[in-house]
């Protein structure tokens, strides 16, 4: 965890802790007082609300009773299961939740020395790209001597409330975490990349392939901590917390708490006609109310197995509310899955390493558009380059990038009605090699990915990129909208992630003396046949270099081939615009590469912009003498810096 933490709304625990100490008093949180304000902003609690202190509510408070379990946990009156799945997961996972509730054995009630209790904790959240410190009093919301929110099942444990108060202040209130999504709680609890996944649309139910790659992917994500919960959406028919025929409630997050690939002995294959069980063990928050369907508590799969096979293959029940299901019927029961991966970062690991890069970015409106920052989606063709812009590069011959891109929490808003996540997405093109300003029009460019739009807080994004130079341009679906963003890029190797901000080069007193820029132009070298054969086996390995003033740019060899697509792509800010650009292809060797021909375009803005092939030639001129083969290339010029 970073060193530097934020502090909310500037509350420093010690300091606060040792006034009350020192002026015997407990704490009563200013920020966040014991109040209607602090529990609803439209839809007051049925019954008075009376504020309690822990020791008014049990003979011996503690944070923890018998350490930290996934089972303490209990829903309240809010519709607030999500946030009690993702402390379920929390709880599996003690480097998590001790990020969580920094210094616990310090924060724990000392009976030995009542006088060091204060009333006051501190819990840290990630937020927005920061670890947040939050501290609150713990006076907590009762009815009838009873805690009406989060709880724990046993009486005298109260991580899970305060736990909830800390993120509440954050919303703004606890009415603010009425229905909200398990995988926004948990990146705030760990910094995590939240993937959302619809099963239905996926078709994971179905199809058994689809089904084994999701599989794997869940058994490799948990094992490397990260943290999976699911529910079933409500559709037109069905209602929240209705009970499906299984036994499972709609509209309800479950944490994921186990995964397991079983190979069965002899007896057990003959039993169940198969040598392998794929199986998912889930827990409903509410503690009760579970699945009835195979392997559920009493079914006939359960009286197969006996107790120490269950024991040997980790088949086992910890209690209540948890229920094991197989993986196909998991399929076929929920709709989503959220997947938060913990990436791993860290040189001093056994797994695989990631290289991360975050950005702070903003989406922001501008009646000039070369300063418009909100252009909206791709289908809005007129604006969308109208958006921040962020360039990285691929190094390897190809790389799995992971993105993640996150608008602001939006909660604090809903006082005013504005609460609901924004939906947002992001396209990413392959282009010119040497890019470094801002893109203005697709031409040549590829467009290699795009994310799902959504209204969720996070959309993410696999993708596997060949060597080169990418642009990742974030956008919100309609143009003219205004909020924050930050972006998370994670490669194998150093991207160089940074945005491009400026339009064209910049006029120095330097340009001004050598001269400034007149002319741009964009070349694509799509492809180079008919080479004449350099080795033995009858092929080359053949590259392109294209000089343009005293710029070189090359582009990666192809193999064994006189035939190579290259699909290369430059640009060119040009000063001398008498001066051509020439394309030359090369044969690499070891000792020497050898010249097998060239291509000179004079690149003017009258030429045409179709896809044209030309004819090699030797060294010198446009009339050299012609040599064996040709390239096909695309040529845009412009007088106009920002036109391409």
């Amino acid at each position: 965890m970073s060193s530097s933490v934020q502090l909310f709304r500037d509350q420093k625990y010690h300091e606060l802790k040792g006034q009350c100490i020192q002026q015997r008093r407990l704490f009563e949180d200013p920020e966040f007082p014991a109040s209607d304000e602090s529990l609803f902003y439209q839809s007051a609690p049925s019954r008075k609300v009376e504020w309690k202190r822990p020791k008014d509510l049990c003979e011996d408070p503690h944070l923890f009773v018998n350490g930290i379990s996934s089972h303490d946990l209990h829903q309240g009156i809010l519709g607030n299961c999500w946030f009690v799945a993702a402390c379920s997961c929390l709880a599996l996972r003690e480097t998590l939740w001790q990020q969580v509730i920094p210094d616990f054995n310090e924060q724990e009630w000392d009976p030995k020395n009542p006088e060091k209790y204060a009333g006051i904790f501190r819990f840290r959240f990630w937020c927005f790209g920061e670890w947040t410190e939050v501290v609150v009093d713990d006076l907590l919301p009762t009815v009838d001597g009873k805690l009406i929110y989060c709880h724990s099942n046993v009486k005298n444990e109260f991580w899970s409330a305060l736990l909830e108060k800390a993120y509440a202040k954050l919303a703004g209130s606890y009415e603010a975490l009425d229905g909200g999504s398990a995988a926004d709680a948990i990146v705030d609890f760990t910094g995590a990349v939240a993937e959302s996944i619809d099963l239905v649309q996926g078709k994971y139910g179905d199809t058994i392939s689809e089904q084994m790659k999701l599989f794997e992917d869940l058994l490799k994500v948990h094992k490397r901590g990260g943290l999976i919960s699911c529910y079933i959406a409500a559709s037109s028919g069905s209602t929240n917390e209705a009970e499906t025929e299984m036994g499972l409630v709609i509209g309800h997050a479950y944490a994921v708490t186990a995964i397991r690939k079983l190979r069965l002995g002899e007896r057990l294959v003959f039993s169940f006609k198969a040598e392998k069980l794929f199986m998912i063990r889930l827990r409903n928050p509410w503690g009760k109310r579970e699945w009835n369907g195979p392997w559920s508590d009493n079914s006939e799969e359960w009286k197969k197995v006996s107790n120490s096979e269950r024991k040997s293959l980790g088949l086992t029940l910890e209690n209540d509310g948890e229920f094991w299901m197989t993986f196909e019927d998991w399929c076929k029961n929920f709709t989503d899955v959220d997947i938060c991966r913990i990436v791993n970062t860290s040189y001093f690991s056994i797994h695989k390493t990631w290289e991360k890069k975050m950005m702070h970015g903003a989406w922001a409106k501008n009646s000039e558009p070369l300063l418009n920052r909100s252009g909206g989606c791709f289908d809005n063709r007129e604006t969308f380059l109208q958006n921040p812009q962020y360039v990285f590069d691929v190094k390897k011959t190809e790389d799995k990038v992971l993105v993640s891109l996150q608008q602001e929490d939006r909660r604090k808003y809903k006082k005013e009605g504005k609460g609901d996540s924004i939906p947002i997405g992001f396209e990413i093109f392959k282009v010119e090699d040497n890019r470094s300003y801002r893109l203005h029009k697709l031409t040549v460019q590829e467009r290699v990915a795009t994310s799902p739009y959504i209204n969720t807080r996070t959309v993410f994004l696999k993708r596997v990129l060949k060597q080169g130079r990418y642009i990742l341009i974030p956008t919100t679906y309609h143009p003219g909208i205004v909020t924050k963003f930050i972006l998370r890029l994670f490669t194998d190797v150093p991207s160089k992630l940074r945005e491009l901000k400026a339009d064209k080069p910049k006029m120095t007193c330097w340009r001004l003396l050598c001269g400034y820029p007149r002319r741009v132009t964009q070349i694509k070298i799509h492809s180079a046949e008919g080479l004449q054969k350099q080795d033995r086996s009858g092929g080359a390995d053949p590259y392109v270099l294209i000089k343009c003033e005293n710029q070189n740019v090359r582009s990666s060899v192809q193999h064994d081939t006189t035939n190579a697509i290259f699909d290369t792509q430059v640009i060119f800010y040009r000063k001398n615009i008498d001066s051509p650009i020439i394309v030359q292809v090369w044969n690499s060797n070891v000792l020497c590469d050898q010249f097998l021909g060239q291509a000179v375009l004079a690149a003017s803005p009258s030429d045409p912009r179709e896809e044209q092939t030309l004819q090699l030639r030797g060294r010198g001129n446009r009339e050299a003498a012609e040599v064996p083969g040709h390239i096909t290339v695309k040529v845009f010029s412009s007088d106009d810096l920002v036109e391409l």
